[in-house]
């Protein structure tokens, strides 16, 4: 069961095994999270995760956060999300979707979307969501690919032929958001997970492509972080724009 009107992805409702794998690779040496701590104090803050898929950044966010909640459209995922927090007490997932999050006005601090407002254009009921469910000086913040940098871009671009990653860029610039690029590494265990996961990101021959063009286990990618703060006032609790 899927909400209708969500656009499926590619990779992970497919196959949720390899795309963990991956997710175990991604920013092996943690400066994407870096730089979200560098822009955001979540400590103490109710964090909600949008599209976060089978759960596996939400025990990260729940180390310093007083509340996470994921919300996630594809219901296979909200089950192994599920599973995965069972543990934490202060984290729960929700089925939804981001055109209407099932979350109260005002009740979170923090919205998180990584690669879930992938193309931009289209997504503007998803942020105005994200809006409605802030608090007095939250903080959205969407994280994807940045596909005008190379290798991972080139390929990404090939794959999607009709992605345009400046018009993302100009489209979240004009939806207030400040834009900040990270660079990471991807570092896999071994050759196979490598291999692996370029198959489920691109189509056949861009992946046999970026396999080729790619020695060893470490494949560099650069992400960019978007960031919108909604407007603060004098006192606003635990929470305050940094």
């Amino acid at each position: 069961m899927t909400d209708p009107g969500v656009l499926a992805s590619p990779n992970i409702w497919h196959w949720p095994e390899v795309y963990e794998r991956e997710n175990q690779a991604v920013d092996a040496d943690g400066a994407l999270w870096a730089a979200l701590a560098d822009q955001i104090d979540w400590g103490g803050a109710d964090v909600a995760d949008v599209g976060c898929g089978d759960g596996f950044h939400l025990p990260q966010f729940a180390e310093r956060a007083r509340s996470v909640v994921g919300v996630e459209p594809h219901h296979p995922l909200v089950i192994r999300a599920r599973r995965r927090v069972g543990d934490l007490a202060r984290v729960r997932v929700l089925f939804g979707r981001a055109q209407r999050l099932p979350l109260p006005d005002s009740s979170v601090d923090l919205v998180h979307a990584r690669v879930a407002y992938f193309f931009g254009p289209g997504c503007e009921r998803g942020l105005a969501e994200a809006r409605r469910v802030l608090r007095p000086g939250g903080t959205t913040v969407v994280i994807d690919l940045d596909g005008n940098h190379g290798p991972y871009g080139e390929w990404l671009c090939a794959a999607a032929p009709r992605y345009r990653p400046a018009a993302v860029e100009a489209f979240f610039a004009a939806q207030g958001f400040d834009c900040r690029r990270v660079d990471t590494i991807w570092r896999f265990r071994n050759r196979g997970d490598l291999e692996d996961a370029l198959r489920i990101e691109f189509t056949p021959k861009v992946a046999a492509r970026a396999i080729a063009q790619t020695s060893g286990l470490t494949i560099p990618v650069r992400y960019r972080l978007h960031l919108r703060r909604e407007p603060t006032v004098l006192t606003v609790g635990h929470w305050k724009a940094r």
